[in-house]
C-alpha cells in the first residue's frame, strides 16, 4: 500500500469497530441509536470504515446479525466504508453470506467489508443451538473457498454447486443481459494466530489481527502473512489491520473507569457468567479476590485507556511494531457517550475529517493502481 493509506497526521488509516455495547440499564433501542450515532459520527470525521462483529447471547452486545444493522446503516451514511469484523463463517451457510452481502454491495457499491472469522462468537451451548459442530473450525479454509466461490460465480465443471448462483452476483446480471461485473464486497481474513495469517496470505486477501482478545503475537503473525502472501486477482500486496479495545476520554480517570467496566464484562465470562457491561461505580466497589483483581487489572491495560494523547501514543506505539497499514479502535465502555467521545479525542489528535479518511485505496483500487 501506499502512503495514501494515512488518515490526517497518523502515520494509518483509522477505522471504528462497535460491537453495539448495551451497558445494564440501557434500552435496546438506545444502543442501536447510539451505533447509528457512531457510524455518522466516524464516517464525518473521516474514518475509514465501519465495522460491526458478530456475537450471540450477550446481554452487553447486541451484534447478533451485524449485516442487518449495516443494511440500516447504508441508509444513514454516504460513504464510509461499512462491513462486518467479522461474520464467523462456521456458524452460517456459506450461499447465505454471499446472497446477503452480495445485496448489501448492491445497495452500497463499493462501500462494503466482509471479514470472515471461525470463531463460535459465543458459548458452546449457544454454538450447538446455531447448529455448530464440534469440528466447524476444521472445515473453515473449506467454507471460505466455497464463499468466495459464490461470490464470483466460479465453480469449475463437475462441481455439484455449478448450477447454483448467489442472487445479486455475477450469473444474475448475465441472465437479465445486464453490462458491467458485479464485483462482490472486500473480503477479509480475521485472526489471532498464524493460522488465520497463512489462510490470508494463501487467499492474497486483506489480513485484520484482533488484539482486543488478549495478548496475541501480532508480530509473528503479520510477518507470516507478508512472507506467505500471494497475490490475486483483489490484491497485488499485504495489507494489514490491527484493531484493538480503546478508551479516550478528556479525563483520563473516567477513560480508566470505562475500560475497567469492559474488563469486569471479560472477567464475567471466564467466570462463566453473561458478559454485561455494569455501571463503573459497582465495578469499582467490586470486592474481587486477588486472582480477579488481577485479571480486571490485566484487561483494563489490555484495553487501551487515557486522554486524546495518550491513548494516540499507545496506538503508535503499536504501529511501530507492528507496521500496520490500518488500526481499527474498538470502542468499549458502557457508556455511549463515551465511545462517541473516544472517536472525536482521536479524531482531534490527528487533524481528521472527511477528506483524508475515505479515500484510502481498496484491495481492488490497489491492484488497479498496481
Amino acid at each position: 500500500m501506499s502512503s495514501a493509506s494515512a488518515a490526517g497526521t497518523a502515520p494509518f488509516a483509522l477505522s471504528v469497530l462497535d460491537n453495539a455495547h448495551t451497558a445494564v440499564g440501557q434500552d435496546i433501542t438506545e444502543a442501536f441509536e447510539g451505533v447509528i450515532d457512531l457510524a455518522r459520527r466516524s464516517e464525518r470525521r473521516g474514518y475509514r470504515r465501519f465495522w460491526m462483529s458478530e456475537h450471540h447471547a450477550m446481554p452487553g452486545a447486541a451484534t447478533s446479525s451485524p449485516q442487518l444493522m449495516l443494511a440500516r446503516l447504508i441508509a444513514e451514511t454516504s460513504s464510509i466504508r461499512l462491513g462486518a469484523g467479522g461474520i464467523m463463517l462456521p456458524n452460517h451457510a456459506p450461499l447465505i453470506i454471499a446472497e446477503q452481502f452480495g445485496k448489501l454491495e448492491a445497495l452500497a457499491p463499493g462501500r462494503i467489508d466482509l471479514g470472515l472469522g471461525r470463531a463460535p462468537g459465543t458459548d458452546t451451548s449457544t454454538a450447538a443451538a446455531l447448529r455448530r459442530g464440534h469440528d466447524a473450525n476444521d472445515h473453515f479454509p473449506a467454507q471460505v473457498d466455497e464463499l468466495l466461490r459464490f461470490l464470483a460465480d466460479e465453480f469449475p465443471e463437475g462441481h455439484p454447486y455449478r448450477n447454483v448462483h448467489a442472487v445479486p452476483g455475477p450469473w444474475q446480471n448475465q441472465e437479465n443481459r445486464v453490462p458491467g461485473i458485479t464485483t462482490g464486497p472486500d473480503t477479509w481474513i480475521l485472526g489471532s494466530s498464524p493460522y488465520s495469517a497463512q489462510l490470508a496470505a494463501q487467499l492474497g486477501r486483506p489480513y485484520a489481527f484482533a488484539l482486543q482478545f488478549g495478548e496475541a503475537d501480532v508480530e509473528t503473525a503479520f510477518r507470516i502473512y507478508r512472507n506467505n502472501f500471494q497475490p490475486s486477482d483483489v490484491l497485488d500486496e499485504p495489507y494489514t489491520l490491527v484493531s484493538l479495545g480503546v478508551v479516550a476520554h478528556d479525563d483520563a480517570e473516567e477513560a480508566h473507569r470505562q475500560a475497567r467496566t469492559a474488563a469486569m464484562a471479560m472477567l464475567r465470562m471466564l467466570k462463566r457468567q453473561s458478559y454485561s457491561l455494569l455501571p463503573p461505580d459497582e465495578v469499582a466497589s467490586y470486592a474481587g479476590t486477588l486472582q480477579e483483581e488481577q485479571i480486571l487489572d490485566l484487561y483494563t491495560r489490555r484495553f487501551v485507556n487515557g486522554t486524546g494523547p495518550q491513548v494516540a501514543a499507545s496506538l503508535e506505539s503499536l504501529h511501530e511494531r507492528t507496521d500496520a497499514d490500518e488500526i481499527m479502535l474498538v470502542t468499549m465502555g458502557a457508556s455511549r457517550a463515551v465511545h462517541a467521545r473516544t472517536v472525536e479525542l482521536i479524531a482531534d489528535h490527528y487533524d481528521l475529517d472527511a477528506s483524508t479518511g475515505t479515500d484510502v485505496p481498496t484491495a481492488a483500487d490497489a491492484t488497479a493502481a498496481g
